[in-house]
């Protein structure tokens, strides 16, 4: 290691698998700067705690690793693979995580602010209290998930598989679910009057019942069913 390795901070280093094992033999959690670990398999590894701030994680493999409470700051990680890793009390804030697989993972109370999720896997995951926030989740798979009672902020589901999702009593603000795969998902006592539900599908108009729309969504609805509203 040299001198822009200081204390438990690392900067601007591409850092391999034998690197991170040698950061480990520290009692305290790293904090990675600018860093490059494309590609790099770090499967199974223990690396609760840790910051990434700025990494170019691409490619980057966490298979089964453990990343309780880690953050994940301005991150370049599109196509990054998480299945099976437990991420519980996780935070991501403003970073590409497109096409990332997270299947099968641990996101107990994780938090996604500002994200570009589009594509990713987050199927058969463990999801209690999982947050998002004015993040892209275009084409994503989320079917399961429980948003009952949250208030959800510029949330893109364009396209993403919402089926089986608990969206009882949940406040949509500047959120979009049009072209959203919503088979078997709950709405009721849901506010959405601030998600655009453009392309609506006849057999899923009925999921709705109990929630609350504007005039406007309602006219729009009744045209994309083909009604003719006078």
């Amino acid at each position: 290691m040299n001198h822009l390795f200081s204390g438990h901070s690392v900067r601007e280093q591409a850092l391999a698998r034998a690197d991170v094992e040698s950061l480990l033999i520290s009692s305290s959690p790293s904090h990675l700067i600018d860093c490059a670990l494309e590609e790099a398999d770090l499967a199974g590894l223990d690396l609760s705690r840790w910051t990434f701030e700025r990494c170019n994680l691409r490619r980057a493999d966490f298979t089964g690793s453990k990343l309780e409470g880690t953050v994940w700051r301005s991150c370049r990680a599109a196509l990054t693979q998480f299945t099976g890793a437990e991420l519980s009390e996780a935070t991501f804030v403003a970073s590409d995580f497109n096409n990332c697989v997270l299947r099968g993972s641990t996101l107990a109370s994780a938090t996604f602010e500002r994200c570009k999720l589009t594509g990713g896997d987050l199927s058969e995951s463990k999801a209690l209290d999982v947050r998002f926030e004015e993040t892209l989740l275009v084409h994503a798979k989320l079917s399961g998930y429980s948003f009952r009672k949250q208030t959800l902020k510029k949330i893109d589901f364009g396209q993403a598989d919402l089926r089986k999702c608990d969206f009882r009593a949940t406040i949509f603000e500047e959120c979009s679910l049009r072209d959203a795969i919503m088979t078997g998902s709950r709405f009721e006592g849901a506010d959405l009057r601030g998600a655009d539900l453009g392309g609506l599908r006849l057999v899923d108009a009925s999921l709705f019942r109990g929630a609350t729309i504007s005039r406007e969504q309602a006219g729009q609805l009744f045209s994309e069913l083909g009604l003719n509203v006078r």
